[in-house]
């Protein structure tokens, strides 16, 4: 009987320590999903820098040309240990509108994307070209842009209904 009970504290012994090792992930994921970027608020720009262990970010204020008023932006603009160049565009209502990037190789897409990362696993995998060097959402409430090879990746992400008035998305590059 005692050898019966101390089987049984053992497997509940190890339940627990998987079930604390679970809530232990599950708390982890959740934390790096709260610094997500586009769509998210200015202080999310900080937190994808050190998340990707990015050099220090230039901050850039815009002013759309034609309507001075209208929408002033920031970019912000981290070099990332790779070489790859990565540019967030932030509204003078601190929301994160743009996201751009060019260089060897591909960023961290999931923290600059946050929500619209699954988005846009969800529409390539439904494309009939899934894998190849090109990749694109065109929808009214996210534009994701993507392409390049090896060595020379570049790529863009915008939610249309948050872009400043005056700003011309052609200048989220």
């Amino acid at each position: 009987m005692n050898m019966l009970s101390s089987t049984m504290n053992k497997h509940a012994i190890i339940k627990t320590a998987a079930f604390r090792l679970l809530v232990t992930l599950l708390a982890m994921c959740s934390a790096t999903a709260a610094h997500a970027s586009l769509g998210g608020n200015s202080a999310s720009v900080e937190a994808d820098r050190l998340h990707m262990n990015a050099a220090a970010a230039v901050y850039m204020p815009k002013t759309p040309p034609k309507t001075p008023s209208a929408g002033s932006y920031t970019v912000t603009e981290t070099v990332l240990l790779s070489g790859t160049r990565v540019r967030q565009y932030v509204s003078a209502a601190g929301v994160v509108f743009g996201v751009a990037w060019a260089g060897p190789f591909m960023p961290d897409l999931r923290q600059l994307l946050g929500p619209s990362f699954d988005t846009m696993v969800a529409r390539q995998a439904n494309q009939s070209n899934a894998g190849h060097r090109h990749f694109g959402v065109h929808e009214p409430g996210l534009v994701i842009e993507s392409g390049g090879h090896p060595r020379s990746f570049a790529g863009r992400a915008y939610l249309p209904a948050s872009v400043p008035a005056g700003v011309n998305v052609q200048d989220i590059q």
